[in-house]
């Protein structure tokens, strides 16, 4: 069989190996996804006006960020249940991660325990995604784990007071993992806690994180410009653009749509990122030139695990790496540093 060459590729080859109510639980959004489908029809909308004769030996394409480095601006998103698609779970991504030097951002809902996922790909440059806990004193627990499990930053996602309902879940009654898995992250002492959402996490809660750790405080899930605000006056480390994938609030934004509106807020301030619809090199330079300092990969990166563990991770990732490259070089761009806002044009709905 012809290995995939495309993200679309590897997501039609995880959906012939994995259970469907799997499937649905990774492809799906909230409510009736319009977000879900705004976040890659938005870029759909955007065009590239390429430079010529401009041209370089070797693009450069590593990014700075709070916490380190990554040789692309690609890192891996939080996304949980590893092990649903991929007996190895999150130790295979984080390998995968390792091998293309780029970060991960760890599920605090993984299937593999942090310290786990940290001794089973030593190189990979891992941070620690965290829902502030209504038990404060175990969300300060799980945040001494990460820094001694050699963590970097602290992702704080912060668009979920609540969960949003997940209509594919409903209609195949997937409410809990199977037996033998579990949120690893959350297990205390002789039980599991359940992962909690809590209407009344506030700014409050963000600035006592700050204060706690000497970990750099990167908030996810922020789309408003006064949001921003308030996060730089807080003292974060960096912000990320997103919806959570289409998977919360539905009907909001696509990512790349407000990106401009948070960048032009921050005004470098701090590193902005952006996730939600990226499928391809060309989608990781449009998010560039409006201002993100990289993106993050969720879907994409689980249906490499899906499509053929380990190996399917990392070919997708090299794959987006190659297509940077490639577009870099047919942009006239010799670096991903070198990118603004001339390089889009908006385009009508196809």
């Amino acid at each position: 069989m012809r290995a995939p060459v495309s993200v679309r590729e590897f997501e039609a080859a995880a959906r012939e190996r994995l259970d469907p109510a799997h499937y649905d639980y990774f492809a799906g959004g909230a409510g009736e996804e319009v977000t879900l489908r705004a976040n890659e029809a938005a870029f759909g909308r955007l065009a590239l006006l390429p430079r010529v004769l401009r041209g370089t030996d070797k693009p450069e394409l590593g990014v700075t960020l709070p916490g380190g480095s990554a040789s692309m601006p690609v890192l891996v998103a939080p996304t949980a249940f590893h092990r649903l698609a991929d007996p190895e779970g999150e130790r295979a991504t984080a390998r995968a991660a390792a091998a293309t030097e780029t970060i991960m951002m760890l599920s605090m809902a993984s299937t593999v325990a942090l310290e786990d996922v940290a001794a089973a790909a030593p190189g990979a440059r891992l941070w620690f995604q965290l829902y502030v806990q209504p038990d404060l004193a175990f969300t300060k627990t799980l945040v001494r784990r990460a820094e001694a499990a050699g963590c970097r930053a602290l992702v704080v996602t912060v668009d979920s007071p609540v969960l949003g309902s997940r209509l594919r879940d409903e209609r195949n009654g997937f409410h809990d993992l199977p037996d033998g898995l579990c949120c690893e992250n959350m297990r205390d002492g002789d039980r599991v806690r359940p992962l909690e959402f809590s209407p009344t996490i506030s700014w409050e809660h963000v600035g006592r994180l700050i204060e706690l750790t000497s970990l750099p405080v990167v908030l996810k899930g922020v789309l408003h410009p006064e949001d921003a605000g308030t996060a730089l006056d807080l003292g974060v480390s960096g912000l990320i653009v997103s919806n959570h994938g289409g998977r919360q609030l539905d009907t909001v934004p696509a990512t790349v749509d407000v990106l401009p509106e948070i960048a032009a807020a921050v005004a470098g301030a701090v590193p902005v990122l952006l996730d939600g619809g990226v499928r391809s090199g060309t989608d990781v330079l449009k998010a560039l030139a409006l201002g993100a300092a990289a993106v993050a990969v969720g879907r994409p990166v689980v249906w490499g695990l899906g499509a053929d563990g380990e190996r399917g991770a990392v070919r997708v990732l090299e794959l987006l790496r190659a297509q940077i490259e490639e577009a870099l070089a047919l942009c006239g761009a010799a670096s991903v540093h070198d990118l603004g806002p001339g390089l889009v044009r908006r385009v009508p709905p196809c």
